[in-house]
């Protein structure tokens, strides 16, 4: 039987929260499951304030419209991310600069961030890649030295830490990814995390298609009107029936996901070691969101040669994300080979090895006998 690289985790209580929605007849947005999952995730994550989306993609855009970026505005984000980090702000004419990453935990590099700070930067986006905690204290240094705001892309990290601290709490605003892929999922959704409450307000317009009607349902005007600019950014009460029964499971996620991360991590150490393969590191610093389980070959030959050895037993490997800045649309805007070598490299040598809530035991003894079967 093929090990997926990915299998979504039915945690018990999804469908019937879902009955429980249906028989109320209200299925579109904001209602009694997506106030439940704002709960979870607002005491989960302190001071914030959560609104349910769409997608990740759609919060970021949501946060693109909040800090008003327009066209020539420049947004800092790393080259090694997926589409959406850099394409939400682009949606908005903003010039997208791309950053390093550093060869350690594969987030953008603060050490090389300050370079690329111009008159024009309107913002900086960094990605807690894997779910492990960029470098906040000083990413928000530098960026408070100008003035420049900073959006968290927290697709991977719900319920990381960086120093004791939530990742998604730092930022201005942040967002959160419920794609099947992910620790916590309802399929595809998402939330925007808004962290200054001065912008509550307006993110509740926004996501409602640029009216007032949240303030209409709270009895706070009489009528709701267009009010903003904004879209359909509402994700439907059903798909928060499913999530809030994801949510009201994270203990569990969590701890699962945690095994399987330790296991993988001692049963590889001395095989990586001898092969010299690179595993994911993690600073003390850190408490990770455990989702994802990643090695770095010495080659991309070598990770080539690797993936065809797992599928050829029937164990679904994949690399991950291919440099922004040498894509298409990245040389649009101005992305050059070697200007982010360690994504340049990196991107060649990641391969991400089966991981999901419900791997058994079993599985995961399959994927470690194949994996300590390879010579680089």
């Amino acid at each position: 039987m093929t090990i997926p690289f990915n299998r979504l985790a039915m945690l018990g209580g999804e469908a019937k929260f879902i009955e429980e929605a249906l028989a109320k007849s209200h299925l579109m947005g904001d209602g009694g499951f997506t106030k439940k999952c704002h709960a979870v995730l607002e005491e989960a994550l302190p001071g914030s304030k959560a609104l349910l989306t769409t997608s990740c993609t759609h919060a970021l855009e949501m946060a693109g419209l909040l800090l008003d970026v327009k066209p020539g505005d420049e947004v800092i984000v790393p080259s090694f991310t997926f589409v959406s980090t850099a394409n939400a702000f682009a949606l908005r004419g903003a010039r997208i600069v791309f950053a390093d990453v550093r060869p350690d935990t594969l987030n953008l590099d603060e050490a090389k961030l300050e370079a690329l700070i111009t008159p024009r930067t309107r913002l900086i986006v960094p990605v807690h890649y894997a779910g492990v905690g960029c470098e906040m204290d000083a990413i928000l240094a530098i960026a408070a030295r100008h003035g420049v705001p900073v959006v968290e892309d927290n697709a991977h990290g719900l319920f990381g830490t960086y120093r004791g601290r939530p990742l998604g709490t730092l930022g201005t605003f942040s967002t959160l990814s419920f794609h099947e892929t992910k620790n916590i999922s309802c399929g595809e959704g998402g939330a925007l995390l808004i962290n200054d409450a001065r912008h509550a307000e307006r993110a509740e317009i926004i996501r409602e298609k640029g009216t007032n009607r949240s303030r209409f349902f709270r009895g706070q005007v009489d009528k709701y009107t267009w009010v903003d600019i904004g879209s359909s950014y509402v994700m439907s009460d059903l798909l928060a029936a499913f999530l809030y029964g994801q949510l009201v499971a994270r203990e569990h996620v969590q701890a699962r996901r945690r095994a399987l991360w330790d296991t993988y991590h001692r049963e590889l150490a001395s095989w990586a070691q001898a092969q010299g393969v690179t595993v994911p590191h993690v600073p003390a610093h850190c408490e990770q969101a455990f989702h994802m389980y990643y090695l770095l070959m010495p080659s991309l030959d070598a990770r080539t040669r690797f993936i065809a050895h797992l599928r050829a037993q029937d164990i679904n490997a994949v690399f991950h994300y291919l440099p922004l800045h040498v894509s298409d649309m990245g040389q649009r805007y101005g992305g050059r080979a070697g200007d982010c070598p360690v994504t340049e490299d990196v991107s060649d040598r990641l391969v991400r090895l089966p991981f999901f809530t419900t791997m058994t035991v079993e599985e995961q003894a399959r994927v470690l006998g194949a994996v300590r079967d390879f010579r680089c």
